[in-house]
């Protein structure tokens, strides 16, 4: 079955109270998804944001940033009085402002929520309490990396020596904020599938260092005696970066995975996979090789490619985990054994228009098991990478897409990417809306504001479009 959907992240979502959240707005783009005949909302990763407000430097792999929490849902349970209105019509999020907007209602939901069945079985998960005690911790310790705290708090993962007992106010609070982030998250997935609408997930292959994912499995990554990473995470150089990309992740000891039978990777996806129907991974191409560069090299000019233990991994999760549904990012310039590997396994993979597009040559893509994008959250808006083009593109384009008779380039790109052979057609809320790179999710190699800020103000603009989308998904089969 031929499929479309669009990637909107939940922090994009029009709000009364300053960011996306769980709330009615959720509720109301399913709605308006399976009005336009969609199958699929993709999502970046929900987990608490991390350095530079990045959802691909969580905090945590299985915890859900507490900013998604919906205040309406709140208030409905009668956790909450009610709440102000905050920043209803910004269209950017402000993190740090919105979170200490929410903190009190949050902390005014906890005094007033009484533990029940749901609460004491949900809390058995050990990630959870962990979760809480490192982000306690870590406030205590004025948001310091782990690895710079105290020795016994430290170290209280690995011997519960250190008496928690200053902290139990903040460990309930967390705790509490994770079972209700998961119960309005498991209610707008229900509601989704409901709609005949799949929810796609998205992992990045690799965890910060300052995670409770590595302070809690010190042993699965290679770390020196003081938890500090020995080799990070990177790509080396290429045309694009004369020094690489050096992401300072640490890389995985694959050896003492291989030992305990992927335990850290089967939990990851096992539990992501509860979340979301189908799951993304980013920069697949490391389960064949990765780049490991020396911690103390401050460019990824120096590194080696090391072989990945892919096939075991995939093996193994294939084996112990039912409805194993995965797209492999599989974009950049890769050796050959990396889409062997995705072959071999039926993995869906990925293709981008900006990237692949030459009207010069008619494109004879017969790939079915692939999910095609005009861009990616990494990309311009396909309106700024049009109007970057130089005339001769243009004019090229113009003859290369004159069988789709819109009057706008941007929708015969969009109806041009409907009718690619790929099975999934995914295609940016921004281009629908046609904005340009104001509106940019992010800028890949720079951190921080505006990337990952853009957030819708109302449906309204997109709701008119549904009509024309409905039309494009007719010709392109995807209804």
């Amino acid at each position: 079955m031929r499929k479309a959907g669009i990637l909107l992240a939940v922090s994009s979502l029009p709000s009364k109270t300053g960011v996306g959240d769980f709330g009615p707005a959720c509720y109301q783009f399913i709605d308006d998804l399976k009005a336009c005949g969609m199958q699929c909302w993709q999502f970046l990763p929900l987990n608490p944001l991390g350095y530079g407000n990045s959802p691909y430097q969580p905090y945590s792999s299985f915890a859900i940033d507490d900013l998604y929490l919906s205040l309406d849902s709140l208030k409905a349970e009668g956790l909450i009085a009610g709440f102000k209105e905050y920043n209803a019509q910004a269209d950017r999020v402000d993190y740090a402002a919105v979170r200490a907007f929410k903190e009190p209602y949050i902390y005014e939901a906890y005094q007033n929520f009484e533990p029940d069945d749901g609460y004491r079985e949900f809390i058995k998960n050990a990630w959870v309490h962990n979760y809480a005690v490192f982000k306690a911790l870590k406030k205590h310790n004025d948001d310091k990396l782990w690895i710079d705290w105290p020795s016994k708090q430290k170290n209280w993962i690995k011997n519960h020596e250190f008496d928690l007992e200053t902290f139990k106010e903040d460990i309930r609070l967390e705790m509490f904020a994770q079972y209700k982030l998961y119960q309005q998250w498991m209610s707008v997935k229900a509601y989704a599938n409901k709609q005949g609408i799949q929810c796609i997930g998205d992992i990045p292959i690799y965890v910060g260092l300052d995670s409770e994912d590595v302070w809690s499995h010190q042993d699965s990554f290679l770390l020196d005696d003081d938890g500090r990473p020995l080799f990070i995470a990177g790509v080396p150089p290429d045309y694009f970066s004369k020094t690489g990309q050096r992401w300072g992740n640490p890389i995985y000891d694959w050896d003492y995975l291989k030992a305990h039978d992927f335990k850290f990777w089967e939990k990851r996806i096992a539990y992501n996979l509860s979340l979301f129907d189908i799951v993304r991974i980013d920069h697949f191409r490391a389960f064949d090789t990765y780049w490991k560069i020396p911690a103390d090299c401050p460019t990824a000019v120096v590194g080696e490619w090391i072989e990945a233990p892919g096939y075991e991994l995939f093996d193994h999760l294939l084996k112990t985990l039912p409805n194993f549904h995965i797209i492999a990012e599989d974009l950049g310039d890769l050796r050959k054994e990396v889409l062997i590997l995705r072959d071999h396994y039926h993995f869906p993979g990925m293709k981008v228009i900006e990237f692949t597009f030459d009207p010069w040559h008619e494109d004879h893509n017969s790939q079915t098991n692939m999910i095609v994008y005009p861009g990616t959250h990494d990309n311009q808006t396909l309106r700024s990478w049009y109007e970057d083009q130089n005339w001769r593109f243009k004019l090229r384009c113009r003859w290369s897409l004159r069988k789709y008779r819109h009057a706008s380039m941007l929708d015969r790109l969009l109806e041009y990417t409907f009718c690619d052979a790929a099975d999934t057609a995914i295609i940016a809320m921004q281009d629908i809306l046609k904005l340009d790179d104001a509106a940019r999710m992010n800028t890949p190699g720079t951190i921080g504001s505006p990337n990952w800020e853009w957030k819708m103000i109302d449906f309204s603009a997109f709701e008119q479009r549904i009509p024309e989308l409905r039309d494009m998904l007719e010709k392109g089969n995807r209804l």
